[in-house]
Order: structure tokens, then sequence, then C-alpha cells
């Protein structure tokens, strides 16, 4: 039977989970979205974990010292992305097809990343070092990496040079997307990725979509694009297109000013050509 618990996340304070009831055992099945299960990997990483269940409908206690904090945070990143694909764009599930993505937390050791796998069709968290970055069960993260699952049932844009920048950038901008759509207080929506997640740094967050250059390695103008650079920094060009047409603005390095047209018809046009449009090797 499916329920409204709650989640005292690392992230984003206290939500609320959809949960399945099971006799006296509360499950993290999402009932409400297609009864996506948040799993368990133990630090393992081979390809199963176990379905994380409670004997309370609250899990986590805000902090790393509860296991169930981090799945906390990655069952509700998965019903919020969800729910804005649905509510904003109409689409029914990362396939459009109403099948559930599997969230898979605690992967490995120390493990400083998190991915989407179509082989799985699964969410995959680590846990971070603690030093570098802290868990990867951020919001924006969430919608970040479900978008490539996205991208990849629709366009699917070739990892590398002009495609790779662009299927970086479109799920950095509805990982933007989906956190403004939270509207969680806790883990308010802004312009920067992963700023959670990162412990060190001058800047803390991995990329900046109103300034991407600030992190020293991502540029924000065609003019400075090689084909050799990763896939992640040449990102810049199409996060700043999206900033300065949702807020406005001057692109550093043209020097161009952009009026703004609001982050609602961003996200449409942002959509439209990655599912209508792009190609594998759009440019």
């Amino acid at each position: 039977a499916g329920v409204v618990g709650s989640g005292k996340t690392i992230h984003s304070g206290t939500v609320p989970l959809n949960l399945n009831q099971n006799g006296a055992s509360y499950e993290l099945v999402d009932t409400r979205h297609g009864n996506g299960r948040t799993v368990d990997m133990k630090n393992d990483t081979g390809a199963t974990g176990t379905l994380i269940t409670s004997t309370s409908s609250t899990f986590g206690n805000s902090t790393k010292t509860d296991s169930n904090s981090a799945a906390a945070d990655a069952h509700y990143g998965a019903a919020v992305t969800w729910e804005y694909y649905k509510t904003v764009h109409g689409r029914n599930g990362i396939g459009n097809d109403g099948k559930p993505a599997e969230t898979r937390v605690h992967y490995g050791s120390n493990y400083n990343n998190a991915f989407w796998s179509d082989s799985c069709f699964c969410m995959t968290y680590g846990d971070g070092d603690g030093t570098q970055l802290a868990p990867l069960v951020a919001i924006d993260v969430a919608g970040h990496e479900m978008t490539h699952g996205v991208t990849s049932r629709t366009a699917k844009l070739v990892y590398s040079k002009d495609s790779g920048g662009l299927n970086e950038a479109t799920s950095d901008i509805f990982g933007t997307a989906v956190e403004f759509f939270a509207g969680n207080t806790t883990d308010a929506g802004d312009y920067l990725i992963g700023e959670k997640i990162m412990l060190v740094g001058t800047n803390k967050f991995l990329r900046s979509m109103m300034s991407p250059t600030l992190d020293g390695r991502s540029i924000d103008h065609f003019s400075k694009y090689k084909s050799s650079m990763d896939v992640h920094f040449s990102s810049g060009i199409a996060n700043n297109f999206f900033y300065l047409i949702s807020e406005g603005g001057i692109n550093k390095t043209s020097g161009k000013a952009v009026p703004k047209i609001g982050r609602a018809k961003a996200e449409k046009i942002s959509y439209r050509p990655l599912t209508a449009y792009f190609t594998s090797t759009t440019t």
C-alpha cells in the first residue's frame, strides 16, 4: 500500500517520501512514480543492491551516521525528477514509458561520483570521500544524471566533441530545472551545479552556469572551443546560454547582452530540440 512518509536528508532537510507499506515494514518503493526502488549497495560495486526498509515511516537522521539519510535524499531526488518531467514536459518517466529507474546508494567505498547507467536503467550514487565531496545525493545531481537517461532515449548525443558538450549541458540545464521545480528551502534553486556536495576550493561548486569560467576550466563562448576539450567544460557554452535567456545578462567573452525571456520558456526551448530535432552528432 502506498503511503507518504518522511525523510531526514543530508542535503534537502526534511522531505516527504513516497513509500510502500508491507505489513509492519516500510519500503523505499515510490508507488506514485512507477514503483521505483531505492536500494543499498553496501559499499559494493556489483549489479544488485538490497531494498531499503524500516520499521518506521521516517528514514534517516539528517547526517551520514544513518545510512538511510543519503537514501532519503536519493529517493526524494528520483521522485522530484520524475514529477518535473511529467508536470512540465508531459514525459512519463525517464523513458517516457512509465517504467521506473532503480536508485542505488552507497556505491563503492568513498566513491566520488554519481552516474546513470542505461544497462541497468538505474541511478547510482557514491558517498564521496568526505574531503573533496560529500555524498553525491543532492537534487541537482539527481536531475543531472537521470537526464542522461532522457538524452539516451531521445537525441542519443554522442559523448564527445560538440555533441558531448551538448549532452553534459543538457543534464546541467535540467538538473538546475529540477532543483528550481522542487521548491526546497534547504536546497533552493540556483544556477550552480553541485554546490551542496563540493567541500573544497574557493568556489564550492562543480560548475557555474552564470559564469562558467569561474572554475578555471569551463568556457562560455564557442570562440574558446576545442574539439579535444572535456565535455564537462565545453558544456559551459550552452549552460551560459540557458542562464542568459532565463535571467538576462551579458556573455563575458563576447560582451553581448541577452534579454531575459524567463526560465519557464528557457526550459521548453531546451527540451524541444532534445526530443524533436537533435541527432546523435548535433554540433
